[in-house]
């Protein structure tokens, strides 16, 4: 049962805050027992019934633990969260001295740490660190991160990344121009940390081929080994890890468990059969973790995996899998994995067919229990273009910061070796504006782990399949670009030792309309063999700029400077200059602008937290930022914004619209929950013919919440943004 803020049962607080009044009023050794209350002894009682031992315990990484968190500054965090952190330190690190100290007593310190460590709150609002797709990533001292198929979890105030090291991984990164299909022997399961989900510091190797497992083997004798997570237990303070493992013929969930999230972990259990599944072992899974501390697996039936299930770890010491819910059904899914955003849960999985490249399908919960009903699978939104990111699912990590909820999704691309693109772990945001989540498919962008802010990054490709490997097989409409005629198809062979590359011939062209880019000055290249072609960029005011390619027998490399593109969408054509093929790879679209910053006090409709129940469309002209809420045509489809605010003060909000229907559309200002007052957005002639309407409202210091409650069935105009300015007077 992984320790998040605020998750901790309030049994384990009152255990542990007993513990604490204990451990700061008397030393734990002899004379413990004379500051013992009635309610500890009967907590300490209820623990050694629950399987804790009563004697005296060595906990190999208590200490540690007491260890690393004194490194610990008290003015990086603010003092109401310092505060009971600083109590609880004191408190393990008198258990960790003390050697008659009970196995309840070191649970229990254990606990109450790394609860109080994970509500710490940071005195600033942290940094944004850029995350880069499409290579192959190093930990903080520059040596390879090596892990697949596993998970990131936060223990405490620090993330753990988990995952297994094969022996493909090193081959395929020394040259990733061939396939290597089979290397997945297993070598380890590395352990790293991170504050901020970006710098990776490797910790251990928490499980090697030498670690003893069941009947006298070791993981070295083990067929396969994959598919893990990493969960906390209470009660027995131990770390427990859920591993896929074909063991002695036998397919089953492998449990090994540690006392620390970066100990050498021991063998705890090998079970074969989870109860309601119709076959033995999992067919993929991944661990997930609510927020009220329960721990659970997620996975599908091992053969045809037509089934997937959500089944808890045992509260006593998560060493079983209890008898299994099943939430779906239908066709056969792989990569399953779970999130859960503004309350609601999200089953993850991907197209079964060999760690092959896939849209995610989701299964959303229609009610508040993880193990309750769920609705029929639809494809997440954003994973269509390229098959999310050239991945399949992996799994994911939500971050709620200060000001905004972010899942990350942790797309997998090695399948197997395949030679399938550059690096193995692919990491976007996943946020949710509207009434479902949606996939960012970028290839650079910048995170913020406090706040949870995140934007695109600086060096991100617009185009999406740039490299053409989506699709993994020959095709003839390939994944993310439109058919305009002529033959067209990926062919073998791609620039610099990739696999694929779009061929265009008798004429024929293709084309991908990029959603959305902010203005600026852009530069568009590619390589290019065959015979002439031509690329052509169209900006959404219907300016365009062409790349001439001549004719080449090897691969060139060609490029389109100083391209001006206002905010919106964006057009890339391929076309042939005639009936030979010209072929084309690696196609790049890139903001080499820093581009105009918002004006102060400015919340655009389409960036987070902002909702919008509707779509982020860009298709009309004019407005800012990268897009705007185009609501769905219904009362309460409403855009909200966050707004914070240093004092509680009048401001004035502008609010630019464009109405290109007839007649007003009313609807209600609510600010914090209370109807400030009614609107009237006018028609404006046009959709791309945007004005700004102005209201006074008052607003708390701290955060505000300012909605746009549509009353009437036509719903609200296209909402581009909110100004939020002094009030004049």
């Amino acid at each position: 049962m992984r320790q998040r803020s605020r998750v901790l049962s309030k049994y384990w607080k009152s255990a542990a805050a007993a513990l604490l009044s204990v451990a700061l009023a008397a030393p734990l050794s002899a004379s413990t027992a004379a500051a013992e209350t009635p309610a500890t002894r009967r907590q300490a009682t209820e623990l050694q019934d629950q399987g804790a031992a009563t004697g005296p315990v060595v906990d190999r990484d208590l200490k540690y633990l007491v260890s690393d968190y004194q490194t610990r500054t008290p003015t990086k965090y603010t003092a109401d969260s310092w505060k009971p952190f600083a109590k609880a330190l004191t408190a393990a690190a008198g258990v960790a001295d003390d050697t008659s100290a009970t196995a309840w007593e070191v649970t229990a310190a254990k606990t109450a740490l790394m609860t109080s460590a994970a509500d710490l709150k940071a005195a600033d609002e942290g940094t944004f660190q850029t995350i880069t797709n499409n290579t192959f990533w190093n930990d903080t001292s520059g040596n390879p991160i090596y892990s697949q198929g596993g998970g990131v979890f936060k223990f405490g105030d620090t993330y753990y990344w988990y995952g297994v090291r094969y022996t493909g991984a090193e081959l395929y990164r020394a040259d990733p121009t061939r396939k290597y299909d089979g290397n997945v022997s297993f070598v380890s399961i590395p352990v790293y940390s991170s504050k901020d989900l970006v710098n990776w510091k490797f910790e251990n190797r928490v499980a090697t081929r030498s670690t003893k497992i069941n009947n006298g083997a070791t993981l070295g004798q083990a067929g396969w080994v994959g598919r893990l997570g990493v969960s906390y237990n209470e009660n027995t303070g131990k770390y427990v890890l859920a591993t896929q493992a074909y063991v002695g013929g036998g397919h089953g969930v492998l449990l090994l468990q540690g006392d620390s999230p970066t100990d050498t972990f021991d063998y705890g259990y090998f079970q074969t059969q989870i109860t309601n599944s119709p076959t033995t072992g999992t067919g993929d899974q991944t661990v997930f973790t609510d927020e009220d501390g329960k721990d659970y697996l997620i996975f599908s039936n091992r053969e045809g995996r037509s089934r997937g299930f959500v089944a808890k770890f045992r509260e006593s010491d998560s060493l079983r899998i209890e008898p299994a819910v099943q939430i779906r059904s239908g066709a056969g899914r792989e990569g399953n994995a779970m999130f859960k955003l503004d309350g609601t849960y999200y089953h993850a999985a991907s197209d079964l067919h060999g760690w092959n490249t896939s849209v995610n399908y989701v299964n959303e919960s229609t009610s508040s229990n993880v193990q309750g009903s769920y609705s029929s699978e639809y494809v997440l939104a954003g994973t269509e273009m390229d098959y999310s990111h050239v991945t399949q699912t992996g799994f994911f990590v939500t971050v709620k910061g200060t000001k905004q909820n972010t899942v990350l999704y942790a797309g997998d691309r090695w399948a197997d070796f395949a030679w399938n693109g550059i690096g193995y772990n692919q990491w976007v945001p996943i946020t949710k504006t509207g009434a479902r989540p949606r996939f960012h498919s970028v290839s650079q962008w910048q995170f913020n782990a406090t706040t949870g802010e995140w934007r695109v990054g600086p060096a991100n490709n617009y185009i999406l399949n740039p490299d053409i490997q989506a699709d993994r097989v020959i095709v003839s409409g390939v994944r993310g670009w439109r058919n305009l005629g002529g033959s067209v198809t990926n062919v073998n062979g791609g620039a610099n030792g990739s696999r694929f590359a779009l061929q265009v011939s008798n004429s024929g062209g293709v084309e991908q309309r990029v959603e959305s880019v902010p203005a600026g000055t852009y530069t568009l290249s590619l390589h290019a063999r065959g015979s002439a072609g031509q690329v052509m960029i169209t900006g959404a005011n219907g300016s365009q700029r062409t790349l001439a390619i001549p004719s080449s027998s090897g691969w060139t490399k060609r490029e389109l400077t100083g391209i001006e593109l206002p905010a919106g969408a964006a057009t890339v054509t391929v076309r042939a200059s005639g009936s030979g093929g010209v072929t084309v790879d690696q196609l790049s679209l890139v903001k080499t602008s820093a581009g105009t910053p918002a004006p102060p006090g400015r919340y655009e409709a389409e960036t987070a937290p902002a909702q919008c129940r509707g779509t982020i469309d860009s298709n009309q002209a004019g407005y800012s930022g990268s897009g705007f809420c185009n609501g769905d045509s219904a009362v309460g489809a409403f855009a909200e914004f966050t707004v914070d605010s240093a004092t509680a003060r009048t401001a004035t909000l502008g609010i630019r619209f464009a109405h290109g229907a007839t007649g007003a559309r009313p609807a209600n200002l609510v600010v914090n929950g209370a109807t400030a007052g009614a609107l009237s957005f006018e028609s404006t002639g046009a959709w791309t013919t945007w004005t700004t309407k102005t209201v006074t409202v008052s607003l708390n210091a701290g955060t505000n919440t300012i909605r746009l409650d549509p009353t009437a069935a036509a719903g609200l105009p296209n909402v581009d943004h909110l100004d939020v300015g002094a009030a004049a007077g």
